[in-house]
């Protein structure tokens, strides 16, 4: 008798969610191995989503694949909008002007390995965080002048290049102590450029997270290494307009990911498997 009770309210449920319209849909992409998830249906919705496409091994233009877009997030929202059942069209601009423009709704979402702060979430919305980073001193291979940030503080003679307003350098300015207006801070118009400068001899170090680091150490076979010593941590999350609906979807499309092992398996493949150097 129980379990017909349960059987009649679980049929009862099913009516009042079919008939309110909310619009779930169960669906597995095609692929029999994959679980399927309960997730909004977007009806084909376009979404446009901007990065400047110039962070190994996140999102990245690939020269050695006639310089196609490749990387984790745009892996990953190619998977999103599968799920969500969104049309996905890509634009390319300068991270500095990136916030910005999402604030002034010029595009739907914005990525480029960016970091949830307080700040930055005055300015827009962020979804849930996909991606756990850490931060290290990448630096010469041969570099043995200092092993963390209070040996490095120690040596005036030593400079850190970043790209401004990024994660490393406010990690500079602040996790260091350096000051945003610190000579020691030497400034490039993005995180390429500081990282060709410290391969150049121009700067002692670029602070990086583990998976960007790893990218350009393999793009740089034997010239760079990581340093163990933590500078700091944070979370990367997509942006969006403040108020944007699609955030709801897009952590709905998140935590399905975490939950069948998918997002485990973009990470594992372009931050451990994936070579830049052979790309």
């Amino acid at each position: 008798m129980q379990l017909r009770k349960r059987l009649v309210l679980l049929l009862a449920l099913t009516l009042v969610i079919s008939i309110s319209g909310v619009g779930l849909v169960a669906r597995a992409q095609g692929d029999p191995t994959r679980v399927p998830a309960i997730l909004p249906d977007l009806a084909g919705q376009k979404v446009v989503a901007v990065s400047s496409f110039d962070y190994t091994p996140l999102i990245f233009k690939d020269a050695g694949n006639d310089n196609k877009a490749a990387g984790m997030e745009y892996e990953l929202w190619g998977e999103i909008c599968k799920r969500l059942n969104c049309t996905l069209e890509w634009e390319e601009t300068a991270w500095d002007g990136m916030i910005e423009a999402i604030r002034q709704k010029q595009y739907d979402v914005g990525m480029v390995g960016i970091s949830i702060t307080d700040e930055r979430k005055e300015i827009v919305d962020f979804s849930d965080p996909y991606l756990t980073s850490e931060q290290r001193f990448l630096v010469r291979a041969d570099e043995d002048r200092f092993i963390d940030g209070d040996s490095f503080k120690a040596n005036p003679d030593l400079k850190i290049g970043a790209q401004a307003g990024t994660t490393g350098f406010y990690t500079a300015a602040y996790n260091l102590e350096l000051g945003e207006d610190s000579p020691r801070i030497v400034l490039y118009e993005n995180y390429g450029l500081s990282v060709q400068a410290l391969l150049n001899g121009d700067v002692d170090a670029v602070i990086s997270d583990n998976a960007s680091g790893r990218g350009f150490i393999g793009a740089n076979a034997g010239k760079l290494k990581l340093l163990d010593a933590l500078l700091g941590s944070d979370t990367f999350g997509f942006i969006f307009p403040k108020g944007s609906e699609l955030v709801a979807s897009v952590n709905a499309a998140i935590a399905s990911m975490k939950a069948d092992g998918y997002l485990a398996y973009l990470e594992n493949k372009w931050f451990f498997l994936y070579d830049p150097g052979k790309s």
